[in-house]
């Protein structure tokens, strides 16, 4: 008698004769005579009691088939065979039909599920097709029956989950001073420490370069400046002893001079050791700008993952306030001002520049100038972005401004939005750890499931109920996800897990990463804030005060059972306003295919973007800064705020100040600006022109709009995702208030 059946994929399940007389009766519906159910009867409890115990799908179908030729009933037979035959050409049809567009590079949502990544490259298709051929692998071998359910019926969505079976992790803070000091190896041959500028410089972008290839997600730099300060002093020795060899004299006291700032000036009037050390500085200052253009040119330029994508990369920067650490600071900006290549605006690395009290926000503050031109930088760039150290959450007792090492207790974050700095297992710091993994929730579906309920109350606890459930099978999904993970050998990852993960030093070649894999975090996210809310109220909290106040209810109900599961499982978990992309279109299409155009909900190509008011909504920064504010601290796994304005920004940097004015008055964690920037596609000449039909410099009529996407730039629209085209045209400006902002 059979007992389990062995389905295609591998599964095994418990063995259904329905099954058996359903596809009978289907093909017995396609003849002349019609069905007869004695003899589906009475060939489905033959196959049922002379089967083996197991058997396979295509044994059991082989077996009907033997059944029906030997019967009165050959035209059933004749179906039957038909009807298999075209079920196998259809299973091979819908992956063939992928991989032709993928082949025929077509410009959709599969191939356009990620805008860093050019999938019309040779490697490009090479990752789309082991992308899309992975997934469904994960869904039967890897997830929980209760897991892939809800993924497949559009409640949840894993990200990254091709690199499920890689055993990988999503991101990591660089502590680039280890690399500096002690160089690496990664696999095949070994890079040794740096010496002067130039040498730092190459070793962060290999380090960037070399852990995007061991990780599914994005690479950052926590403290930028203060990693790279010591090599200006070095290498302003060396500049030193080259003038002892031209002068033969001894400038050693030279060597550790207190020096206010690294500032080029003329020599003009200068004499002895002032004339020395001025030429020094110049010649130091001269390298370091190379040196940070070189930085910024490698990672525009430098492709990881099969040669199909530049690294997503970021870099932290703006508190280290020695003479050293402001010239990396000020000749970043420096190079990214000036742009790269034509002069057209740099994709990456992302800049993200820490706003402190007492270092760089006042006018006292001893950085309060490199501020500024950051403001200005931003102003024609995009970026810096701008963290707020000050924000009560992203404090920590330990920072001290009389530290060196004071960036250890900063909080630093990657461009797309990710944010680690509360641990449950190790110091609070962002240094040395990242993300594990995340998934989000669609909490939109949940709350139009609960739209026919009358009763208000009624419908908000019903709406709370099933996403307590969601929320349950999501904590559980990512647990899951991280025992499978923590099963990776270190050797598996030999940058990641020998330098850059914290505590990953102590680990050999042959253990298992599951002593330190806990000092990330893992996060469950969410998109839609606002369409939930119409789901449930009818208005979203851009527009309703009550509507605002049942948004924060959600979201601080979902950070505290984070909190739950974070003493259930032993876990760092977080809440985060998911940077929704290629996910923003693909829940709004299955829950309209389900539940029609519904307004305000569905009808758009999009959900919104995390806890955001919606794009298209016009009010004014300020209104934007108000309701979006108190959602940053609930928030920890990461989130941004976007003020979006109108006209040439390079001619008003203090319209950047404005918004890093109101992150520090209402505590927001991260924030940014978009502007209008067109670029050539040809030549790359770039201006704010709110309309440019043809580029003044070479004549070409291949314009692009040089936009953010979710967290980062990319060079051209033409890869983005029908859905974020179609938020990207609704986005309107934020008008100014009384209060003058922006």
């Amino acid at each position: 008698m059979i007992q389990t059946v062995v389905k295609r994929d591998g599964r095994i399940v418990g063995f259904n004769e329905q099954k058996i007389a359903a596809a009978i009766r289907r093909a017995m519906m396609h003849t002349e005579q019609g069905e007869n159910m004695e003899l589906i009867h009475q060939i489905t409890d033959h196959i049922s009691v002379r089967g083996k115990s197991q058997m396979t799908v295509e044994e059991i179908q082989d077996a009907v088939e033997m059944e029906l030729m030997k019967s009165r009933r050959k035209d059933v037979a004749q179906k039957y065979i038909a009807y298999r035959n075209q079920r196998s050409i259809a299973r091979k049809a819908k992956t063939r039909d992928m991989f032709l567009e993928i082949i025929n590079i077509k410009s959709n949502d599969v191939t356009r599920e990620n805008a860093n990544m050019n999938a019309d490259t040779p490697a490009g298709m090479m990752m789309k097709f082991a992308s899309e051929t992975t997934k469904p692998f994960v869904d039967d071998y890897l997830l929980s029956e209760e897991v892939k359910e809800a993924v497949q019926n559009n409640y949840l969505h894993i990200h990254d989950k091709d690199y499920y079976p890689t055993k990988s992790l999503t991101c990591v803070q660089h502590p680039l001073d280890r690399i500096l000091q002690y160089g690496f190896s990664a696999g095949h041959g070994e890079s040794r420490p740096a010496k002067r500028i130039e040498t730092a410089s190459i070793l962060g972008c290999i380090s960037l370069e070399t852990a995007q290839n061991e990780m599914h997600g994005g690479q950052a730099i926590p403290a930028f400046d203060f990693y790279l300060a010591p090599y200006v002093r070095t290498s302003f020795i060396e500049e030193v002893k080259i003038l002892e060899e031209l002068y033969g004299a001894d400038f050693s006291g030279l060597y550790h001079r207190q020096i206010d700032d690294f500032v080029t000036r003329p020599l003009d009037g200068l004499e002895g050791e002032d004339r020395v050390l001025q030429h020094a500085v110049n010649k130091t200052v001269a390298r370091v700008h190379q040196s940070m253009e070189a930085f910024i040119h490698n990672m525009n330029t430098i492709h990881s993952r099969g040669g199909n994508q530049v690294v997503f990369s970021s870099i932290n920067y703006g508190t280290d306030t020695s003479a050293e650490g402001r010239c990396i600071i000020r000749e970043v900006l420096r190079s990214t001002y000036e742009g790269v290549g034509n002069g057209e605006t740099a994709i990456f690395p992302i800049q993200i520049w820490k706003k402190k009290r007492g270092v760089s926000y006042l006018p006292s503050d001893r950085n309060y100038d490199l501020y500024r031109y950051a403001c200005k930088v931003t102003a024609r760039r995009f970026f810096p972005n701008f963290i707020n150290l000050d924000a009560p959450f992203n404090h920590n007792e330990n920072w001290r401004p009389d530290d060196p090492q004071r960036y250890l207790w900063e909080t630093a974050t990657m461009g797309c939005r990710t944010r680690v700095f509360e641990n449950r297992f190790g110091p609070k710091t962002s240094v040395g750890r990242g993300n594990i993994s995340f998934s989000t929730i669609n909490i939109v579906r949940l709350a139009i499931e609960c739209m026919d309920i009358a009763d208000a109350d009624e419908r908000i606890a019903a709406f709370f109920a099933k996403l307590d459930y969601m929320l349950e099978v999501t904590a559980r999904q990512l647990h899951e996800r991280l025992e499978f993970q923590k099963t990776a050998f270190a050797k598996q990852f030999p940058l990641v897990m020998s330098s850059l993960w914290l505590g990953s030093e102590k680990l050999k070649d042959g253990d298992t990463i599951a002593s330190v894999i806990n000092q990330g975090t893992l996060g469950i996210g969410f998109i839609g804030l606002a369409e939930c809310l119409v789901a449930l109220t009818g208005k979203h909290h851009g527009e309703d005060e009550e509507a605002q106040k049942l948004g924060l209810r959600i979201v601080t109900y979902m950070r505290d059972r984070a909190n739950d599961f974070s003493e259930l499982y032993q876990h760092n978990y977080s809440v985060l306003a998911t940077p929704a992309e290629g996910l923003s279109g693909r829940f709004t299409r299955g829950d309209r295919k389900k539940f029609g155009r519904l307004k305000g909900i569905t009808d758009r190509d999009y959900y919104t973007n995390s806890n955001h008011i919606p794009v298209y909504y016009p009010c004014s920064a300020r209104h934007k800064a108000e309701v979006e504010a108190p959602y940053h601290d609930l928030t920890r796994g990461g989130h941004i705020f976007y003020v979006e304005i109108d006209g040439d920004a390079t001619h008003n940097p203090e319209v950047i100040m404005r918004v890093v004015d109101m992150m520090d008055k209402y505590d927001m964690g991260y924030g940014s600006v978009n502007h209008n920037r067109n670029r050539c596609m040809k030549c790359g000449y770039e201006n704010a022109e709110a309309t440019l039909e043809a580029c003044p410099r070479c004549g070409s009529t291949h314009i692009d709009r040089l936009q953010r996407i979710t967290g980062y730039l990319v060079g051209t629209t033409d890869r983005w995702n029908s859905a974020k085209l179609a938020e990207l045209n609704d986005r309107v400006i934020h008008t100014g208030d009384r209060e003058g902002e922006a």
